[in-house]
């Protein structure tokens, strides 16, 4: 195999953080090169470094035997590099076709300023079909789910004809089947000579695409090993620099508390119709479903940022009338969102102030922040949470996903929610962090809390629920405890 790139000693630093220390690393045409570690570990920002989005502060790149410089992304397209971010870098409020080929659309030959519409979406479907991705060119992305989003990223970068292709977490939000479309366009990228560089925390998919694997940890390079020729459980212990023998921690043991969270009816017409829920204290009530099954819904609308016509409901015995979030944080609600980005975090802010942002009224003096009180509650649950940031004024932005999860659960114990919904709580964080959420969920339900969990991973389902609720439709189709749950059962009332 020919070298495309080669990386060496690059150094990389942010403010407070040494982000990448001396790495190296390589790609070959035709190959599958696999990244691992743990969030914070350096992947993500050394394919960065790679692509132009940042440059580093020292080392060299090769291009095909060439020291190249690449300060801006456009550089690196230039030589045939490019990146499907774990961040959508889409415009929401252009069309699909818009999106695949801004910038490069075809033009009339003697009016340049003219794009030639025809030929756009004719290219476009073209590309779109390879894929097997059934979508009108001319659909705004806003109007997409999560996932076809992620698919047309994954479309725009191979409209570019690129020689070397980062993926960034590319199947973090697509379903089974979607994933196996992305398998089969890889082959056939390796097929045709491109390199590819895979970074994904779902270990089990390596099996299926990798030929080399690389693992760093806290931002050095720890080594590269043929993915044949290794053992999944070394690669893991090499990540985190410990032996993982539970991936589920010790479950707590449920004695059944008081009814916190029950649920009547709550109908929004044409998207859910739920009919009697029951949430206890001290325990973790799993719900799954296939995309498109309701479960965010019901969590949106429980927490009142989606309105329903009918809602009847109560919390710790009481009826009580949820008409927007504020009222549901009133009544000891919690919510981690799917998307702790845009949802979740005030990425711009403070360690501090994302922590208090729940829970103001309680830190405030005359509608003044009492810094003191709010250093001190924060600095308790970043010591108690094991949140890994160099001070409380750094911005939650630059910090690890799996710390960002962690801020945001701090924000809703600090307000002191007595119940929370977790939606797909270790989306994009890897293994490490991944068993400190579950040992953090734990201890909530041991101190009394009601989680809910709603997640597309079957084994996190089926280790860490007490009861599991099945939707489909808007709708709960079945129930199974932990002792009797199988994957098998819970595919069967998914699509039954």
């Amino acid at each position: 195999m020919t070298e495309l790139v080669k990386m060496e000693g690059i150094y990389k630093t942010f403010p407070g953080v040494k982000a990448l220390t001396n790495v190296s690393f390589d790609i070959r045409s035709g190959e599958v090169h696999a990244m691992l570690g743990e969030n914070g570990a350096g992947k993500s920002t050394l394919m960065k470094v790679l692509t132009g989005v940042y440059s580093c502060d020292s080392g060299k790149i090769h291009f095909k035997g060439q020291e190249v410089s690449i300060h801006q992304p456009k550089d690196a397209q230039k030589l045939g590099i490019s990146i499907i971010h774990q961040e959508f870098s889409l415009f929401p409020h252009l069309s699909v076709a818009e999106n695949i080929f801004i910038g490069r659309e075809p033009r009339n030959k003697i009016l340049n300023f003219v794009i030639m519409e025809k030929d756009l979406k004719k290219k476009t479907k073209e590309l779109l079909a390879t894929i097997h991705l059934d979508i009108d060119p001319d659909t705004l992305v806003k109007d997409l789910s999560v996932a076809q989003q992620q698919m047309v990223e994954i479309a725009r970068v191979l409209s570019m004809n690129s020689e070397v292709i980062v993926m960034d977490e590319p199947t973090a939000a697509l379903t089974e089947r979607e994933v196996k479309e992305l398998f089969r366009v890889i082959k056939q990228l390796k097929e045709s000579g491109v390199g590819i560089v895979y970074i994904s925390h779902r270990l089990e998919e390596l099996k299926h695409i990798a030929d080399r694997v690389t693992v760093m940890r806290d931002g050095h390079y720890i080594k590269t090993v043929d993915y044949d020729e290794s053992c999944l459980g070394n690669l893991i212990a090499t990540m985190v620099g410990r032996s993982l023998d539970e991936k589920f921690p010790m479950h707590h043991n449920l004695t059944e508390g008081k009814v916190i969270l029950e649920v009547n009816r709550l109908v929004s017409t044409g998207v859910l119709n739920i009919q009697k829920f029951k949430l206890y204290e001290g325990e973790i009530v799993g719900i799954y479903g296939l995309v498109g099954a309701g479960r965010t819904e019901f969590a949106r609308a429980l927490f009142g940022a989606d309105k329903s016509e009918i809602m009847e409901i109560k919390i710790q015995g009481k009826k009580v009338v949820i008409k927007n979030p504020r009222d549901a944080i009133r009544h000891g609600i919690g919510y981690l969102t799917e998307d702790r980005k845009k949802d979740g975090l005030a990425l711009g802010l403070s360690v501090e102030d994302n922590i208090i942002l729940a829970n103001l009224l309680n830190v405030c003096k005359f509608g003044i922040i009492d810094r003191n009180k709010s250093k001190k509650l924060s600095n308790q649950y970043i010591a108690d949470l094991n949140i890994k940031t160099p001070n409380l004024e750094q911005k939650a932005k630059f910090l690890s996903g799996g710390n960002q999860q962690k801020i945001i659960i701090a924000k809703w114990l600090c307000r002191q929610a007595k119940v929370l919904i977790f939606d797909e709580p270790t989306r994009g964080i890897d293994i490490g962090a991944k068993i400190e959420v579950y040992e953090l969920m734990n201890k909530l339900v041991v101190a009394g809390v009601g989680v809910i969990m709603i997640s597309s991973e079957l084994p996190e389902i089926l280790g860490m629920s007490d009861r599991i609720l099945v939707m489909r439709d808007g709708r709960f189709t079945g129930e199974v405890n932990r002792k009797d749950a199988t994957q098998e059962k819970l595919l069967y009332h998914a699509v039954q």
